[in-house]
């Protein structure tokens, strides 16, 4: 009842993570040259395969995941990867040097014990002139655990590591603001006090966290550069030198 009011409010804001992520991925996929050969690293259930029709779609995961994890944190109850072409650690890839002209790495660095290991192999596989399309949190709670080892990546990580690695970052843009994520943890307040406190948050309190996120939605639309303290994460798009 408490999800089905949140949804139900006015204001979208603190809903936008995954939508803003989706808009910026499938633009990036789009600019890539029909034929091109991607890879996409740690595809899980490959959602944004869809938007890769015109190129030459390969899907990688380590396949371990099946939705249930070990029941801490957020899950997803269900994990279909069933359709993929590679099934093996993301840091040891059996393909040759140069083999993609893009490489897509979509909320996976966070699931990784060694992040750096992986972005050097995504590096190695891509061709000069290549293509990666990354992203991960800068800040997220525990979710597929026990395949959660980082809770997220500053813009500094990426500025610091990816040259290091033959990677020129071309555009890096962060989503969502501090208003945003602390809206969107506001919308789930309601599930966490039901499993972690259990009690239901009271009706009164519900008009409460109405009031609250239309006053973080109003700040959000005033918003100048509050993503620098805290984001959903950044969209990165890097290119083989």
């Amino acid at each position: 009842m408490a999800h089905q009011w949140m949804e139900r409010l006015l204001t979208q804001v603190g809903t936008r993570n995954e939508s803003e992520r989706a808009s910026w991925v499938k633009l990036a996929l789009a600019k890539i040259p029909a034929g091109a050969r991607i890879l996409d690293a740690g595809a899980g259930e490959q959602p944004y395969k869809s938007f890769c029709s015109h190129l030459r779609y390969v899907a990688q995961d380590f396949a371990r995941y099946d939705g249930m994890g070990n029941g801490k944190g957020l899950q997803t109850g269900a994990w279909n990867q069933s359709g993929l072409d590679i099934v093996c650690d993301i840091a040891a890839i059996p393909e040759p040097d140069a083999s993609y002209d893009a490489v897509l790495c979509l909320e996976v660095l966070e699931h990784l014990p060694e992040p750096l290991l992986a972005l050097g192999e995504l590096s190695r596989l891509l061709k000069p002139g290549g293509q990666l399309i990354l992203t991960a949190p800068f800040c997220s709670l525990t979710h597929f655990a026990p395949y959660h080892f980082t809770t997220g990546f500053s813009i500094y990580f990426y500025r610091h590591h990816l040259p290091l690695l033959g990677l020129e970052i071309m555009e890096a843009i962060p989503n969502g603001n501090y208003f945003e994520y602390l809206a969107q943890e506001l919308r789930r307040l309601p599930q966490v006090a039901e499993r972690y406190a259990n009690e239901k948050v009271k009706k009164r309190e519900l008009l409460l966290i109405g009031v609250l996120l239309r006053m973080l939605d109003r700040f959000s639309r005033k918003d100048n550069g509050s993503s620098n303290l805290l984001n959903y994460g950044y969209h990165l798009l890097a290119r083989k030198r």
